[in-house]
C-alpha cells in the first residue's frame, strides 16, 4: 500500500550541525545526507537530501554494464533547494585527459583544478550519467535521486582519512567536459519533465498537473514535496517527507504546492 518513507539520517565530515527547515539534527554531530528508505515495490530508486558545509569528495560511478557482479550502477541527478553566493558544483573536465594525467592528478591534489567547476543557485538542475567525475560543493542544499546502488570510486579526498579507489575509478571515469544538454535552470512556475531515461523518469510538478501529464507517468511513483501540504492515498505529505504511491491517481494536488516526482 501507498505511504510514508522512513527516513535516515547519516553523519558526515561534510555536512552541517544546523539544517535548514523542516528538518532538525539531533545527532550532535554534522548531518550530511537524509535518506528516504525505498519501498519494496520501488526499491530500485534512492532519495536524499544533501547538506554542505565542506566539499565532498571528487568521485565517479559505474553503469550497470560496469558495475561489480550482483549489483547496479548508479546515475543519479541533483536539483539545487538552496546555494549560498558563490556555491559550486564540479562536474566533468575542463578539457580530456589520458589516463596517466588523471590518475597524477588524484594524487597530487590537482584534479580539483581540473574540475570545471559550475556556479549554481536554486532551481538549477543536473544529471550525472554513469562515469562522470564529479564533486559537490560548501554552502548547498539539494535533492539528489538516483538509482539504489552504493557504488561509488573516490579520486580524490582532501587528504582525509578515508580510501580512494583510483584503478577502479579508471575503468569508468569519462575524462572529458560534461555535456551541457545534462544541465538546466528550471522555472519557478510550471511542470517540467527532469529525467525520461532508461533508469527512471523525474519530474518538477507545480500546483494541478494536466490529466496528460498525470496519465504519462505510469505506475508507482514517489511524491516528495517541496512546497504545500500534499494528501498520497489519504495520508498527508509535507516538505522534508516522501511518500510512495500505486498510481498518481491517489495524490490530491495543492494549487500552491511545489513537488518532485521519481518512478
Amino acid at each position: 500500500m501507498s505511504g510514508l518513507l522512513p527516513t535516515r539520517t547519516v553523519n558526515k565530515v561534510w555536512g552541517r550541525q544546523e539544517l535548514p527547515a523542516p528538518f532538525e539534527n539531533t545527532t550532535g554531530e554534522p548531518v550530511g545526507e537524509i535518506w528516504f528508505e525505498p519501498p519494496q515495490e520501488l526499491d530500485q530508486l534512492l532519495v536524499k537530501y544533501l547538506f554542505t558545509s565542506e566539499k565532498l569528495s571528487v568521485q565517479c560511478h559505474p553503469s550497470d554494464a560496469q558495475a561489480p557482479e550482483g549489483g547496479s550502477g548508479k546515475e543519479e541527478c541533483w536539483y539545487v533547494l538552496h546555494a549560498e553566493p558563490g556555491a559550486t558544483l564540479a562536474i566533468g573536465l575542463e578539457r580530456e585527459v589520458s589516463p596517466e594525467e588523471l590518475r597524477a592528478a588524484a594524487l597530487d591534489g590537482s584534479i580539483e583544478q581540473l574540475l570545471t567547476w559550475h556556479e549554481v543557485k536554486a532551481g538549477d538542475f543536473f544529471y550525472l550519467p554513469a562515469g562522470t567525475i564529479h564533486a559537490i560543493g560548501p554552502g548547498l542544499s539539494l535533492i539528489e535521486v538516483q538509482q539504489n546502488s552504493d557504488i561509488t570510486y573516490r579520486l580524490y579526498d582532501y587528504g582525509r582519512p578515508r580510501d580512494l579507489h583510483l584503478d577502479a575509478a579508471m575503468e569508468v571515469a569519462v575524462r572529458a567536459p560534461y555535456d551541457p544538454k545534462y544541465t538546466r535552470h528550471i522555472p519557478a512556475d510550471g511542470n517540467a519533465v527532469l529525467v525520461s531515461g532508461p533508469h527512471f523518469r523525474l519530474d518538477r510538478i507545480a500546483g494541478q498537473p494536466s490529466a496528460n501529464h498525470v496519465e504519462s507517468i505510469a505506475g508507482r511513483a514517489l511524491v516528495i514535496p517541496l512546497s504545500g501540504e500534499y494528501s498520497v492515498a489519504g495520508k498527508v505529505v509535507q516538505p522534508g517527507e516522501c511518500a510512495w504511491c500505486e498510481m498518481l491517481d491517489d495524490v490530491a494536488w495543492p494549487e500552491d504546492g511545489m513537488a518532485l516526482v521519481a518512478a
